[in-house]
């Protein structure tokens, strides 16, 4: 694990392309899709590798200064979020919560996140 990185993710980089081609944007500033990543590393540099990666495989468009996804993928809250009980931090904004949210991705589960953080991170508030 690098330094930096959010938690237990084993492979940031994929794990951060697979949650921007899930974002529910048409578009938003490079500076918001970073807010979202950073629930996945904190590192600066895999963040870059992230966003990089992400525009090569066709995941994003960037262009003055704005994400584009591309994929048109979302996460379904029936089907990729899973909710656990417990004594969690949010991933987010870090506030203590009982009940954690994790969404379910190929390369790993994401979370936990609150009710409304989760809602922000994928792009449903």
């Amino acid at each position: 694990m690098t330094d930096g990185d959010a938690g237990d993710v084993e492979d940031p980089v994929e794990l951060g392309v697979e949650l921007l081609a899930n974002l529910e944007f048409e578009s938003l500033p490079v500076a918001d899709a970073v807010d979202r990543l950073e629930t996945v590393t904190t590192h600066p540099r895999t963040t870059r590798e992230i966003l990089e990666a992400a525009e090569r495989r066709g995941v994003v468009e960037r262009d003055a200064g704005e994400v584009q996804p591309q994929g048109g993928s979302y996460v379904s809250f029936q089907a990729d979020v899973i909710t656990k009980e417990g004594e969690f931090s949010c991933r987010r904004c870090g506030a203590s919560i009982q009940t954690g949210y994790f969404i379910n991705f190929e390369h790993g589960e994401l979370g936990a996140f609150g009710s409304s953080c989760i809602r922000k991170v994928i792009g449903r508030e």
